[in-house]
């Protein structure tokens, strides 16, 4: 049985190569398209995980913990979600060892003054500790970060420096509502200028040590702890153990992607953008093989009826052919696998500088990601599409009657 198997795969073996460039083409066509499918989807990965990374890292966090609705109800009253700002016994007591840091932060919003111009800003108050956590993933463009030396400096985003025309060391006033109703100033002083992916937060934002910012706002409170995590994917997991472990009426638990809705609308996006290439890629398959199998079976019909005239039941000629139509498949695919890799790792080692996109202030160098997930989902569907383009063209050869096929090359 198993050299019966392996004579008809030769057979199917002799038939391909029979015309070497038709089914050089028509494996090249399958090369191509899986090759441009591994590198687009992979290209889309990497975008995507950098997104992720710098979102979480440079506003986010991994998750955050707070008071139930603060998300929801916060940016009408954000007062009304305070809580103390020592670090829940829950937590405290309880080691996960997948938490990297959890640090506080104290969001509050007001007007700003230098010289002659006043507008608005939103205010983050942070550690200053917290950068050697998060990295460079908020850039400082000149000057220095926040330090807990220096408590009355600040760092603002490049787009409001530039509406206030902020250099280094330049005096301005804070002016905020207090948690009691009431009017606070502070005057402080440029230590840097800073910005983010999101040109929109850099447009209005800076920070300031978060013991400032309570004695600003008369408060010794803050809004939300900053799990960071060693791991983005280790979210889900410690957000279940965080969710077991913090009593819910009194903490409100939440990942980094219930609060960033423009990662969520990119993903969307990018999904249907790489199914629709997969669908252009399964339609050049189906015709290349599909014109070719039409053609073979063309040139084979005397040989076909030959074989049906000694009695080869019709269901065997089909397997024969989806033998050849599987092999060309395979070929292909892993053809294309091995270069999809190789330009992959050429391409990721030079780099793909892109602009920033819509909405960000950064360009980046672009790399491909290459998953066994990815080369698995590519390789089924150049066999899967392959035998689904040799099914007519197949069963049209079986269609045949035995004495014109006879004939037919006479």
């Amino acid at each position: 049985m198993n050299n019966l198997y392996w004579i008809n795969f030769y057979l199917a073996y002799r038939n391909v190569t029979r015309n070497k460039r038709r089914s050089l083409i028509t494996i090249g066509s399958i090369v191509f398209g899986i090759v441009a499918l591994i590198l687009a989807d992979g290209f889309i990965k990497w975008m995507l995980r950098e997104l992720r990374e710098l979102t979480i890292y440079s506003q986010l966090g991994h998750i955050q913990v707070v008071q139930p609705n603060f998300h929801r109800m916060g940016k009408v009253n954000p007062n009304a979600f305070l809580m103390p700002a020592e670090l829940p016994t829950e937590l405290t007591n309880n080691s996960i060892s997948e938490i990297k840091a959890i640090v506080p932060r104290l969001s509050f919003s007001g007007l700003i003054s230098h010289g002659e111009s006043t507008i608005s800003f939103i205010g983050d108050a942070i550690d200053p500790i917290e950068q050697k956590y998060f990295g460079n993933s908020l850039q400082i463009l000149s000057g220095n970060n926040l330090s807990r030396e220096s408590p009355l400096h600040l760092i603002a985003g490049e787009g409001l420096a530039n509406s206030l025309g902020l250099k280094i060391g330049d005096q301005v006033v804070l002016f905020v509502r207090t948690v009691s109703g009431g009017v606070n100033a502070i005057e402080m002083t440029v230590e840097g200028i800073f910005n983010t992916v999101s040109k929109a937060y850099d447009d209005n934002a800076l920070r300031i040590p978060i013991e400032t910012a309570q004695k600003l706002l008369r408060t010794q409170n803050i809004h939300s702890w900053i799990v960071l995590l060693n791991d983005t994917e280790q979210t889900d997991q410690v957000l279940n153990k965080l969710n077991a472990t913090l009593p819910p009426k009194q903490y409100e638990v939440v990942p980094w992607y219930h609060l960033s809705d423009f990662y969520n609308k990119t993903i969307e996006l990018f999904s249907k953008q790489v199914w629709v290439i997969k669908l252009i890629i399964a339609l050049i398959i189906m015709l290349s093989i599909s014109n070719m199998m039409t053609t073979n079976i063309m040139e084979r019909v005397g040989e076909i009826g030959t074989t049906m005239a000694l009695g080869i039941k019709k269901r065997e000629i089909m397997r024969g052919f989806f033998r050849e139509a599987l092999l060309i498949g395979c070929t292909g695919g892993l053809l294309g696998i091995l270069l999809a890799m190789l330009l992959a790792d050429i391409i990721s080692k030079i780099g793909i500088p892109m602009p920033p996109p819509p909405g960000m202030t950064r360009g980046y160098i672009g790399q491909i990601i290459v998953t066994t997930d990815s080369l698995i989902e590519s390789f089924i569907l150049v066999v899967v599409t392959t035998i689904i383009a040799a099914i007519f063209p197949t069963w049209k050869s079986t269609r045949i009657h035995i004495v014109d096929a006879l004939r037919h090359n006479r």
